[in-house]
């Protein structure tokens, strides 16, 4: 029996870690390099390739982020070191906080630079107050690092997660309840920017203790894909525009399901993964990959347009396989110059890896 518990926990370890993979490469197609500025980007609205991105952000970008949430709120149920403020925060300041504002600090000295010297088209400090936004994400989203919203939000969640540990399931669930209904009604900036954080965060408290993890990986993967694969199409449709489906409140309750079925169906296909030859490669990547959420952007605003000198822009013949490509380009990048900094400046690669990375 004891082998047995060892081999389950062993399965679920290696499954939170392919999600976190799967889930961080995914995102990049949210970010991903485009070649048009907004004016244009609109033009292109409607045609087959924007629809080819659309479809790669909504399936695999903006789906993933939820399940993150759910598995940090899972994981910190677990912890026993959760329920001492102090320490706690300030191992979450040192793997969360302090990397955001070093990246934040990187983009603006890399972007911002690049748009000074080399004319690059990017953002570049206005004044003290754009600057301090640009590093903490006080009030809204950054500029240049528009990723780093999830970890700004998460951070605040860590900062409540010692009292959420200690509230009953109902309670728990009242919580995320609201935290939904924030989202759905547009409300918690500029306190929390995206209250759908909060809510799965929450969630997987009340899925660790609820035992749902074990329960949901249990499920036949067809059925578990069965919601994702019901309303994706229809999320698609509303955000593509193709029929006159509602907005508002309805359309963010919509997305708020889909969600909900995108952080079952990734769950559950990390699950699957786990004994087959795909799960090596990829848990031997695992580690890299909160460097890789952070300096994704870095890299595509300064790769991207010498890449797409090759490519074109979105419209291009060759753009889409560049489009197809662009998570894994990023992703190589991020590891070989985590690679260097490891040798170079280890602390320095433990700092903004969250504490991911260590040389050996």
């Amino acid at each position: 029996m004891a082998e047995i518990a060892i081999a389950e926990q062993r399965r679920r370890s290696d499954a939170i870690r392919l999600a976190r993979v799967i889930c961080i490469t995914g995102v990049v197609y949210v970010h991903a390099w485009t070649g048009l500025d907004g004016y244009r980007l609109d033009l292109a609205q409607g045609t087959a390739q924007d629809n080819l991105r659309w479809i790669l952000m909504e399936v695999f970008g903006r789906s993933s982020v939820p399940l993150l949430g759910l598995i940090s709120g899972w994981l910190v149920a677990g912890s026993s070191r959760t329920r001492d403020w102090r320490s706690h925060i300030g191992r979450k300041a040192r793997t969360i906080l302090l990397p955001m504002v070093l990246w934040n600090a990187l983009a603006i000295v890399l972007v911002s630079g690049a748009a000074w010297f080399l004319d690059l088209r990017a953002p570049q400090p206005q004044s003290l107050r754009w600057v301090v936004e640009e590093l903490l994400a006080l009030t809204r989203p950054p500029d240049i690092d528009v990723q780093m919203p999830f970890l700004r939000d998460l951070f605040l969640c860590m900062m409540l997660a010692p009292l959420l540990a200690r509230l009953r399931s109902k309670a728990l669930a009242a919580v995320a309840v609201a935290a939904g209904a924030c989202h759905i009604l547009g409300l918690g900036p500029p306190v929390i920017l995206r209250a759908s954080i909060l809510m799965f965060f929450t969630l997987g408290i009340i899925a660790r203790r609820a035992g749902l993890a074990e329960r949901a990986a249990q499920w036949p993967l067809a059925l578990a894909l069965l919601p994702f694969a019901a309303l994706m199409p229809i999320h698609l449709a509303l955000t593509l525009q193709t029929v006159g489906l509602p907005s508002g409140a309805p359309a963010a309750a919509l997305d708020l399901a889909v969600r909900m079925a995108a952080s079952l169906a990734v769950w559950r296909l990390a699950w699957a993964l786990v004994p087959t030859r795909a799960a090596p490669p990829l848990l031997r990547v695992e580690p890299y990959v909160f460097f890789f959420f952070c300096a994704h952007l870095i890299l595509i605003w300064l790769g991207g347009p010498m890449i797409g000198k090759l490519t074109g822009p979105i419209g291009s013949s060759l753009y889409p396989v560049y489009l197809l490509a662009q998570p894994f380009l990023a992703l190589g990048v991020s590891v070989l110059a985590a690679r260097i900094l490891l040798r170079v400046a280890p602390r320095l690669a433990g700092t903004l890896s969250g504490g991911r990375l260590e040389p050996g």
